[in-house]
């Protein structure tokens, strides 16, 4: 069934993932004379019973966080009775209990109508939205939800920040549990044909340490199945000077370790500027992994498409393209959001190329592109590699040089960029103003991925985008992955900062390794930059 396993570490990768959940629970047909759907549910689900017999639908997930972070969540789900559950495990034990409990987190006002199976369910807000939680319209099972009792979020007596903090939480809480054998191995034994692992965790703080200690956790267990790391980074701009140059350090210790252990390395953080018909709290986790969401549900929808209808692009199929070197491991994200007008003028479908074997096509759902550098040139409106904020010595002049792409893929939802076929005048002007803006030249593979399927905005859902963007079906995606040498001049940047502030026992060896991984980027061109690697 090409199942994919997913782990969300920390209260960040716990709100990008409850977007990526409720979404996932959209696309379940409860019709049966509707048009038969298209997504293989089993992928990310898994079928099950609950304690009274009845079938369960659960997500593949293991849920990390902190303690309190759950909030208003029942620990076993809400499927099962925690009551039968205690009292299995209170036989036991002969002696006497003495139970001292926390006063319960109260449910939100979404969650109770939800419960309670009201038609009409009130919209949660930025103010009605304390956790996570808060918005989930999944039930999971009772082994996805492993919840940390040594640390607590926010605690000035024990903050949990550093990068090291991470990595020993997770070395102790192996030692007493073996994490894998106790929470990773239940779920890959159900897994016929396991299309490999995402994992959901923040890059700039202890959970990056966390993070890597557990992927090499999984690399050594599971050797080659593709494990794919979507890092997220705060935005840290208001914070004192201390705390950004922490949270810096920390992402170039993730960047340097992780990117090197996973198959492929994807940063994720909101833009520094942002189109006008995005409509954005930056204080809001909820509205913020919205955002994000978008981008990662698109760029991954193709590896649950059924593989009677269309061929799926496995997780492996996408790496396989953007790694073209083999060392290429970590990838720019972007998207942009179709105005409605543009979806009626565009369609559905565009000009047909011969497809890569790898990657999904069909003439009915899905179109592969291949070698079209007009494609591949099309400027998105945002990027979530964090290009507006790197850390860079570097000139200005430096920083605006064309980019090099050296691979790309291209996800796109009910409209397309490029012009229609037999349009010559129309490519030619295209043509002309990408010359003009000197837009990134490509190096050779470049794929798109049509799908009918357009974003869904659920009750949910923040209301981030304009209206006119919108439709009575959702909104129409333009993402991208790609792989170029803009990841060179970051791990520069890195490189200049970690210079000034990290101790000089741990500096060269982060520092070695933040320069192995630019010249990745950079071998089979010449970018003509007169800047020194060192």
């Amino acid at each position: 069934m090409h199942e994919i396993l997913t782990l969300q570490l920390g209260h960040r990768a716990n709100y990008l993932a409850t977007h990526f959940w409720n979404t996932q629970e959209s696309y379940f047909d409860y019709d049966a004379t509707s048009a038969r759907s298209t997504i293989d549910h089993d992928v990310h689900f898994r079928a099950g019973q609950g304690p009274s017999g009845g079938d369960t639908y659960t997500p593949r997930t293991l849920i990390y966080d902190l303690k309190g972070e759950f909030g208003g969540l029942r620990k076993w789900g809400g499927l099962y009775n925690q009551g039968d559950v205690e009292g299995d495990m209170n036989n036991l034990w002969d002696g006497s209990l003495v139970r001292r409990q926390d006063a319960p987190i109260r449910q939100s006002e979404y969650q109770r109508a939800l419960d309670e199976g009201l038609e009409t369910l009130p919209k949660p807000n930025t103010q009605t939205v304390r956790f996570w939680s808060d918005f989930t319209r999944v039930f999971y099972h009772p082994r996805s939800i492993v919840q940390i009792n040594d640390y607590e979020l926010g605690s000035t007596i024990l903050p949990f920040e550093k990068w090291g903090s991470g990595e020993e939480l997770f070395s102790t809480l192996d030692k007493d549990h073996d994490l894998l054998d106790r929470d990773v191995r239940p779920w890959a034994e159900e897994c016929d044909q396991m299309q490999g692992m995402q994992i959901f965790g923040s890059a700039d703080d202890a959970w990056g340490g966390f993070a890597s200690k557990y992927v090499e956790s999984l690399k050594d267990e599971y050797g080659r199945i593709p494990l794919w790391f979507w890092a997220l980074e705060g935005d840290d701009t208001k914070s004192q000077r201390a705390r950004r140059v922490l949270r810096t350090v920390n992402t170039a210790q993730s960047l340097q370790t992780i990117s090197t252990l996973t198959s492929m390395y994807i940063p994720l953080a909101v833009p520094s500027f942002l189109p006008s018909y995005i409509q954005l709290d930056r204080t809001s986790q909820w509205q913020a992994s919205g955002l994000l969401s978008m981008a990662v549900e698109s760029m991954t929808l193709p590896t649950r498409q059924k593989s009677d209808r269309v061929k799926r692009g496995l997780l492996s199929d996408l790496e396989a393209v953007l790694n073209t070197k083999g060392n290429q491991r970590i990838a720019e994200l972007q998207c942009s959001v179709a105005e409605e007008s543009t979806q009626r003028r565009n369609g559905d479908m565009g000009p047909k190329a011969v497809g890569d074997s790898r990657l999904p096509g069909s003439d009915e759902q899905e179109v592969v592109y291949e070698d079209e550098v007009e494609k591949a040139n099309s400027k998105l409106d945002m990027s979530f590699s964090t290009r507006e904020t790197w850390p860079t010595a570097l000139s200005l002049r430096q920083w605006e040089k064309a980019n090099h792409v050296f691979a790309k893929v291209e996800s796109v939802r009910r409209w397309r960029l490029i012009a229609a076929e037999g349009d010559e005048e129309e490519e030619a002007s295209s043509r002309k103003r990408q010359g003009q803006a000197s837009l990134p030249t490509v190096e050779k593979h470049v794929h798109g991925i049509s799908l009918d399927y357009s974003y869904p905005f659920l009750d949910s859902f923040p209301e981030i985008v304009c209206r006119s963007r919108l439709t009575a079906k959702g909104a129409a995606i333009h993402g991208s992955l790609s792989t170029t040498s803009e990841i060179s001049k970051r791990m520069k940047g890195f490189q200049e900062i970690i210079s000034r502030t990290v101790d000089v026992a741990d500096r060269e060896a982060l520092s070695n390794g933040l320069g192995e991984i630019a010249e990745a980027y950079e071998e089979g061109w010449d970018s003509g930059s007169d800047v020194d690697s060192d």
